[in-house]
């Protein structure tokens, strides 16, 4: 079993015998790695929100919801993500017992928001491509409302540890704070188990029959009207199939790693390797953006501009491949 605490003093995680888990060596490496993470998801999750109020052509149901992921990953990479950058550049988890609850708290809240988001992004392709309620269109009061409900979905399974079932808890290497899995009292136990199952393990079962069904539609093509239709939508639900999966490998490592201590709290386990997964479900929150501003061509076309200071590098290159053409076209029809 873990056995950290916080020290009267300070916030300092410590092993069994009282040692730090990791050198300052290991310490600066962990900040420099989170860092690498948090300051890009920052820049590309700030530049899809702030596109999107920019533009009135990006505000369409679906990526209204994609909006929301940017939102939640945003709040992930500004709590999460900049703590754990400084607190593992100091060697410690400076902000004490309260801080800790902070951190836990917002960081669950945003993490479950994000999977919610991309499970109501599953639902709201399913409906389209599939047609189970008929020719039901997706409009923007039904994207507002699942938004809604992801957020509610998750604030209501993540207040209970501020009020007495469960808890958050230093993790890994003592330098950030998650729900705790190791607790071997029956309140928290029954917290965590619950928490798996409606936050973790019902939104990726939707996600599953949705993907199921939508992917089989897609390759029946039979209720799609017509080829471009059908490259269409096989291009949007391409996207959030390689969101979905990016999440779920970033994710399932931290999610399995949680269940084994539950089911084994006695499993021996360096704190290093208990903190590799905390750190690869951070990092969930730069795939993302990345995916869909390079996937969704409204996002590309808007985005990388901005991010470019206005630079458009794809009209560049097509505007020199046209005149490469013409000179070619000319040198042909003229006089040896």
């Amino acid at each position: 079993m873990r056995h950290s605490h916080f020290t009267p003093n300070s916030s300092i995680y410590l092993g069994p015998h009282g040692e730090p888990p990791l050198s300052r060596a290991g310490f600066a490496a962990l900040s420099v790695v989170m860092a690498l993470f948090t300051g890009p998801a920052i820049v590309l999750n700030a530049t899809v929100i702030i596109v999107s109020l920019m533009h009135k052509q990006l505000r369409q149901p679906l990526n209204y919801a994609l909006v929301n992921m940017a939102v939640a990953d945003l709040g992930t990479a500004m709590t999460g993500g900049v703590l754990s950058v400084v607190n593992n550049a100091q060697g410690y988890f400076s902000l004490g017992r309260t801080g800790c609850v902070m951190e836990g708290f917002a960081v669950s809240l945003f993490g479950i928001t994000s999977l919610c988001t991309v499970a109501l992004i599953a639902v709201e392709r399913m409906f389209v491509i599939c047609k189970p309620l008929g020719h039901m269109t997706f409009r923007k009061q039904h994207a507002c409302g699942g938004i809604a409900l992801s957020w509610l979905w998750s604030l209501t399974w993540n207040v209970p540890p501020l009020l007495g079932w469960g808890r958050y808890e230093l993790e890994g290497v003592g330098t950030s704070c998650a729900p705790d899995w190791h607790s071997r009292d029956p309140r928290h136990v029954s917290y965590i188990l619950v928490y798996f199952g409606v936050c973790f393990a019902l939104p990726f079962a939707i996600i599953l029959m949705s993907y199921t069904k939508l992917m089989w539609t897609l390759h029946q093509g039979s209720k799609l009207e017509g080829g471009a239709v059908a490259k269409a939508e096989l291009s949007v639900a391409s996207m959030v199939v390689v969101m979905v999966l990016s999440f779920l490998i970033s994710w399932m490592p931290y999610a399995g790693l949680s269940l084994l201590v539950v089911y084994n709290p006695h499993v021996a386990m360096d704190p290093l390797v208990a903190t590799v997964p905390v750190y690869l479900a951070k990092s969930s929150t730069v795939y993302n953006p990345i995916i869909y501003i390079y996937c969704n061509k409204q996002f590309r076309k808007y985005a990388v501009p901005f991010l470019l200071c206005g630079k458009e590098p794809w009209l560049e290159e097509e505007a020199s491949e046209a005149a490469t053409m013409v000179e070619m076209a000319t040198s042909k029809v003229s006089p040896a």
